[in-house]
């Protein structure tokens, strides 16, 4: 599929940057690296969202410097061994796809940067993160540390800016390429889950990972780059573990399913979930189904610009809890009581990242694209449900960019 995205994109991402960070000092972007999954073998490649969104180039180990009214790539030496298995470094097409027109050898780039960084006291740079990240158990990219650590090596009392803040502004707000391809990965999700979800096709499926499958050979063959996270593919208890991506478990046909997915188109993803009965459902998860699915609605109707999300989250927290009442799940409305049945928030920005980059403190503006996404989770019963949507925040209201996908059990 051709990508909706071509160098002026990114030239005018960068130049948005300079413009929003007003200080003389140099940028400095550092592109991920490559991650071992085992031996002399590494796990797919994932560019940093950051240093994509200024450049659209998907290589390792490269660095971004702007600085002033200068622009420049500095690229990794690759021994004759890599370049055999890995390919030569296309500089021309780098420089098409970036219009950054002047790219140096590791040697040259940092001689260039060394010299510049004499006459300065700051560099402005995305701030380094924990190498574990203890709350969501992850190790995270290397390539951002590494840089800083040389950017120190050249000069060790220098003074780092941190540009987290104004990528996440600038990201936060879509162009028309990003909702075009935000949109283009909704419908292919969209159209995977109902084509996979058909009633007579829910019935023949044994396992999770059967429709996971069936969903990616969906996604595929509907252009997309394939899964914008690990999906989740549940059926009864095991939807209450919210990211229980293992969809090895077999399907039972009073059980309900749930389906958290996304496509990835031109790396941006979409993010829906569809709960489903693989028969008819029982008056109790039809009633939990029904719940959940008017906490949405009401959730539908408080986003709007000008809205802050805690505040937001709030009002959905009240609600929830008296739905959780009326289903006799709880007695008195209280944070704790709630969150034994619903543990997450019920909107996230959505972009390059499942999970993008915002200001949760700054009022909602027009052109954010976020999820709405309640659920009631009772492992007692065997029921998790989950309901999610990704919504687009204009000037005259909402748009819900995945109506086109049925909200129903059956």
């Amino acid at each position: 599929m051709e990508s909706r995205f071509n160098c002026d994109f990114f030239v005018g991402n960068r130049q948005r940057l300079r413009e929003l960070f007003t200080g003389t000092a140099p940028i400095v972007v550092a592109a991920n690296g490559l991650l071992q999954r085992g031996a002399d073998s590494s796990y797919g490649f994932t560019q940093d969202a950051n240093f994509w969104y200024l450049t659209g180039i998907d290589e390792a180990d490269l660095v971004l410097v702007l600085d002033r009214d200068k622009e420049y790539l500095i690229i990794p030496e690759r021994s004759a061994s890599r370049q055999a298995f890995d390919g030569v470094l296309d500089e021309d097409a780098m420089r098409q796809r970036s219009g950054i027109k002047t790219i140096y050898s590791d040697k040259e780039g940092w001689d260039q940067l060394s010299n510049r960084l004499k006459r300065v006291k700051h560099a402005a740079t995305l701030a380094t993160p924990p190498a574990y990240v203890e709350h969501y158990g992850l190790y995270t990219n290397p390539a951002r540390a590494a840089v800083v650590a040389r950017l120190k090596q050249e000069k060790p009392e220098l003074e780092l800016l941190d540009l987290s803040p104004h990528l996440s502004r600038l990201r936060m707000i879509k162009q028309p390429p990003e909702l075009a391809a935000i949109q283009s990965a909704i419908d292919i999700t969209a159209a995977s889950i109902k084509e996979s979800t058909r009633s007579a096709k829910l019935k023949k499926y044994a396992y999770e990972y059967e429709i996971e499958a069936e969903l990616s050979r969906g996604f595929r063959r509907r252009g997309a780059a394939g899964h914008g996270f690990e999906p989740i593919v549940a059926g009864g208890a095991r939807a209450c573990t919210l990211h229980n991506v293992a969809n090895s478990g077999a399907l039972s046909a009073d059980e309900l399913v749930l389906l958290d997915v996304g496509a990835e188109v031109d790396h941006y993803s979409a993010d829906i979930t569809r709960t489903v009965a693989i028969s008819t459902p029982s008056k109790r998860q039809q009633t939990v189904f029904d719940a959940v699915l008017d906490v949405q609605a009401f959730a539908f109707d408080l986003l709007r610009v000008g809205v802050l999300l805690k505040e937001y989250e709030q009002q959905i927290e009240h609600y929830m809890g008296e739905k959780l009442r009326e289903l006799g799940l709880i007695k008195t409305i209280s944070h704790e009581n709630i969150r034994a049945f619903y543990p997450h928030a019920t909107s996230h920005f959505l972009g390059l990242n499942v999970h993008d980059v915002g200001d949760y403190e700054r009022p909602l503006e027009a052109g954010s694209v976020l999820t709405v996404e309640p659920g009631i989770y009772i492992p007692s019963e065997g029921i998790g449900i989950r309901i999610e949507d990704d919504v687009l925040l204009t000037s005259k209201g909402i748009k819900i960019l995945s109506n086109k996908l049925p909200r129903s059990l059956s």
